[in-house]
């Protein structure tokens, strides 16, 4: 068993992780905008935020998110291999976990437009990809 390279786990996941926090902000602020705009105007989203710390805990969660799933690349890598496909593997599992359940849900029983949740769903599994390539294509073993 190789030794885990850690400094390298936590550049790459907090590298993944900025990655991911602008692939959010680009998803919620530049195409969602709009929608949730339509949204907020229509009573289906609050205006303001229930919880005022929203954001940063947000952007802490898709950190440690992309820690985890830096993480599970680094043992999928001795299974599997090193590289792109593991990586890629890794992502789509880790984003279909952490996007489809809740946003399935959300689609099924809140009143928005389902653009929305799309775009949420595709924030969680395409930054979860963007983010575990990151990461995947900065480890190094030790």
């Amino acid at each position: 068993m190789k030794k885990l390279n850690q400094r390298r786990l936590l550049l790459g996941a907090l590298l993944g992780g900025v990655v991911w926090a602008l692939w959010s902000w680009v998803v919620n602020g530049v195409f969602l905008a709009k929608a949730l705009n339509q949204a907020q105007g229509a009573g289906a989203l609050l205006l303001k935020p229930r919880y005022p710390f929203f954001l940063p805990v947000w952007f802490l969660t898709l950190f440690l998110v992309t820690f985890v799933l830096a993480w599970f690349y680094t043992g999928m890598r001795e299974v599997f291999a090193p590289g792109p496909k593991t990586a890629l593997a890794v992502g789509i599992l880790g984003g279909f976990i952490t996007g489809f359940p809740s946003n399935f849900a959300t689609a099924t029983w809140a009143p928005v437009q389902r653009a929305v949740t799309l775009g949420w769903l595709l924030d969680l599994w395409v930054g979860a990809i963007l983010a575990t390539f990151v990461a995947a294509w900065l480890y190094r073993e030790s």
